[in-house]
């Protein structure tokens, strides 16, 4: 089943090369950015500014490949990639939970970006923890290496 998505905007940061960007919006190397969207949906954005955070869902336009196996960045072994957040994927998407400082039109004024510049949205949802956050959780091998998370940044390895 073939399934098409169209951008319905633009995500900008400072980030204009794939090696040494933050690998996780909680890294102390996400920056502030800003999300541009498309004129018409800018009625989408009523009520949104109430929110402290929002969750992006982007195109990962910049990975061209797949393998089903990969070695992440914060571990030196291989793990099928649906156990990862690798961007290399059989479906290119990319999440990302981030702060909304404000919204000016079109525009929403970001921080905690870990997206390339020109990075194609595909949608913004309100984070709530009531919804997002599960108190019993499990983290598989990332227990290990939890605490590189703030200062790994990410490398040419899924060039």
């Amino acid at each position: 089943m073939e399934i098409t998505y169209s951008s319905i905007g633009i995500i900008h940061s400072p980030f204009h090369e794939l090696t040494n960007m933050p690998i996780q919006p909680s890294s102390e190397s996400s920056a502030p950015g800003t999300v541009e969207l498309l004129p018409e949906f800018t009625p989408g954005l009523q009520d949104l500014e109430g929110f402290s955070h929002i969750i992006l869902i982007y195109h990962l336009h910049r990975s061209d490949h797949y393998s089903l196996s990969v070695t992440p960045f914060l571990d030196s072994k291989p793990h099928g990639v649906f156990a990862t957040r690798a961007p290399n994927r059989p479906n290119p998407i990319g999440i990302s939970v981030i702060k909304l400082l404000r919204i000016e039109n079109n525009i929403l004024f970001v921080d905690n970006l870990d997206v390339l510049d020109g990075t194609p949205l595909l949608d913004i949802k309100p984070y709530v923890p009531e919804f997002d956050r599960i108190p019993d959780f499990r983290l598989g091998w990332l227990e290990k290496v939890k605490q590189d998370l703030y200062t790994t940044r990410s490398d040419n390895r899924f060039r």
